[in-house]
């Protein structure tokens, strides 16, 4: 009999199957049971960990976005200019995302036509999530007389906005191009966008 797997340890094989299983077959192809076989556990061992499939695709972008988080936190601790942060910060969110789902790109437009109701509330919490990690490293700028006054939550609530459009679940798999021409794209816009919060 093999060892006992954690609950925690199982949930997140379960999610890294998910990913495979997406840029292989897509989100309508996929099945419990494939996850199941791909985990090697039983498909009930699946229902003890989510309720649907659709819980499980919202969990692996959850996911994404809590190590987008853990990434964002580091970058707001560098020891570099508030705006080199918050400029490393903004280009981070998009390219983060941008290679967290490049290998299915060709699906992502099924996944999103399958979960968008359930996404878009989730994508809220994602946004505000983000933007108190901006918020904090614009008060530090505000503090140290480098950034205009105003609400640093409503300040970071706009930069995460405007750079939203740079998402891949903004675009079509098309319109995700290359990622060194969104990279770019994406640091062309920080840098405007911190050009109007400097003093």
């Amino acid at each position: 009999m093999k060892n006992a797997i954690q609950p925690k340890t199982t949930r997140d094989a379960i999610l890294d199957a998910t990913d495979r299983l997406l840029a292989q077959q897509g989100y309508k192809k996929m099945t419990i049971d494939d996850l199941a076989e791909e985990v090697g556990i039983g498909k009930g061992s699946i229902y003890l960990h989510f309720s649907s499939k659709e819980e499980i695709a919202l969990s692996h972008i959850d996911r994404i976005i809590d190590r987008l988080k853990e990434n964002l936190k580091a970058i707001a601790e560098k020891q570099i200019s508030v705006e080199e942060r918050l400029r490393d910060m903004l280009v981070e969110r998009v390219i983060y995302r941008f290679d967290s789902v490049q290998h299915y790109a060709q699906s992502l437009n099924e996944l999103l036509a399958y979960i968008r109701p359930k996404l878009l509330e989730h994508r809220k919490q994602h946004f505000r999530d983000e933007a108190h990690i901006f918020a904090a490293v614009i008060a530090e700028g505000q503090d140290s007389h480098l950034l205009d006054s105003g609400d640093p939550l409503d300040l970071a609530d706009t930069l995460v906005m405007a750079t939203n459009s740079l998402l891949p679940y903004s675009l079509s798999a098309f319109e995700l191009g290359d990622r060194n021409d969104v990279a770019t794209q994406a640091g062309k816009t920080a840098r405007i966008l911190i050009k109007g919060l400097a003093k």
